[in-house]
């Protein structure tokens, strides 16, 4: 014996743009979730997420950020006294370097002062431990 099940055709539902936009309208003040509108008016959810996603308005923000055209060359302008007051300090640094440098190498000639740190000397007796009587 040969069963034949059979199957009901389903036909593909069209709705309106204005039924669209009732369901999303629905959905976005919060009377029913995606799935009661999807078993309330016979449609997939996946079809409700695309009709929210083309029919809901944008939720982007109205504000627009307008740049004057003065402030990036006052920014510019900031910019550049401050990479020249870095360059200043950093020239003053040096010289107080080449100086402090000068010093040590003349305590060397003149009083046989080594003031340059050596890793290779030994530690001084001061900071040897001593042994207990």
């Amino acid at each position: 014996m040969n069963k034949r099940i059979k199957r009901k055709l389903q036909r593909r539902r069209q709705f309106s743009d204005e039924v669209r936009r009732k369901v999303v309208r629905e959905f976005r003040e919060g009377k029913y979730t995606v799935k009661e509108l999807a078993k309330l008016y016979y449609a997939s959810e996946p079809s409700i997420y695309r009709w929210i996603h083309k029919f809901s308005p944008t939720d982007e923000p109205t504000i627009t950020v307008v740049e004057m055209a003065d402030s990036t060359d006052i920014k510019l302008k900031d910019l550049h006294q401050k990479i020249a007051d870095l360059e200043r300090a950093l020239g003053q640094k040096q010289i107080k370097l080449d100086f402090y440098e000068k010093m040590m190498d003349l305590a060397k000639e003149e009083y046989g002062l080594d003031l340059k740190k050596n890793s290779s000397t030994k530690p001084s007796h001061g900071s040897e431990q001593t042994e207990k009587p």
